[in-house]
């Protein structure tokens, strides 16, 4: 009960308590109904995305209608191997939405509460993923033993060449059955081994979730080869392949596939795909990638350099396009 003295009203401090209380109640029910109350949706002209703030005005994700990547800033870290003395350092996390991003989702509660997970998550990333296959990196086994990371190869050594065909479920030893139905067996040869699609195949696919195919072209799933992922991958193209060397490369963020010519003996389709990982310390746009050169997958300078933008660089001169899935 309250008393009033010289016109001022003394609330006992259990009332007091009580109110609180039902503040902060009220409160959590608000962010519990909507978890990204506060935030901005932002439309940027520049770069076809939406920018996403929070109540404090702090750039936390980025959107991009047709792909499922979800972006997210958040605690820096620092990407680095042996191959190199440039480091890689980001705020970016790349995330996975459970179906393609569209603006009619930004009012909806359940994409809310998804996007709000991801921007809170501190689950491994596609990067970090990716970096738990190169040189050195420590194996990871199931709970019923069965590796499903470390250090990988690019495929077997045949009279002294590095074979392409290691497909995830190669890395893994296990037998894979498709949505169709379809079959692939492991070849005992390429256990622990990714091909450069593989690869790719292993990081987004097996471990993050987007859906996979053999040879279905669904163009909702993610194909076997790099010719069939810039072809039929889902999602949306960033920069598209002209044929050459593109003049920009101020569209792409971490996470998003890249296509190279590398190899000008099979024609002008593209042969090669990376995932763009970021500025590096150098200024070069660096991205991680599975090579014959390196015997598996590096973001390092051996057999070529990991970059898009030095001249006369072999991944440099031959980069053609990017999609983001």
């Amino acid at each position: 009960m309250s008393s009033t003295r010289l016109g001022v009203i003394v609330v006992p401090v259990t009332a007091l308590a009580a109110l609180t209380s039902v503040g902060a109640s009220a409160e959590a029910a608000q962010r519990a109904a909507d978890p990204l109350k506060g935030h901005r949706f932002v439309y940027s002209k520049a770069d076809g995305q939406y920018h996403v703030y929070n109540a404090r005005r702090r750039h936390v994700a980025e959107l991009t209608v047709g792909a499922r990547t979800a972006l997210v800033h958040g605690t820096k870290r620092t990407f680095r191997e042996k191959t190199t003395k440039a480091t890689v350092g980001t705020d970016a996390w790349v995330r996975k939405l459970r179906a393609p991003f569209a603006t009619a989702q930004i009012r909806k509660a359940a994409f809310r509460k998804e996007l709000a997970g991801l921007i809170s998550s501190k689950s491994p990333d596609m990067l970090a993923i990716a970096m738990q296959y190169v040189v050195d990196a420590p194996a990871k086994k199931n709970a019923q033993g069965l590796r499903y990371a470390g250090d990988a190869h690019y495929g077997p050594l045949v009279d002294g060449k590095r074979q392409e065909g290691s497909d995830f479920n190669d890395y893994l030893g296990v037998t894979w059955r498709y949505f169709d139905n379809s079959i692939d067996k492991p070849e005992k040869a390429q256990y622990g081994s990714l091909d450069c699609s593989g690869f790719v195949r292993m990081v987004a696919g097996h471990r993050m979730g987007w859906p996979l195919e053999n040879k279905q072209y669904t163009r909702t799933r993610l194909p076997r080869r790099a010719v069939e992922l810039e072809r039929y991958a889902p999602g949306r193209v960033v920069i598209p392949n002209k044929g050459g060397k593109p003049a920009s490369l101020s569209m792409l963020q971490a996470g998003d596939l890249l296509f190279w010519d590398a190899d000008k003996g099979d024609g002008k389709a593209v042969d090669h795909v990376g995932i763009f990982v970021g500025k590096d310390s150098q200024g070069a746009y660096r991205f991680i990638s599975s090579r014959k050169t390196a015997d598996g997958p590096t973001l390092g300078d051996v057999g070529g350099r990991s970059v898009l933008n030095r001249k006369g660089a072999l991944y440099s001169d031959s980069f053609r396009s990017a999609k983001r899935i």
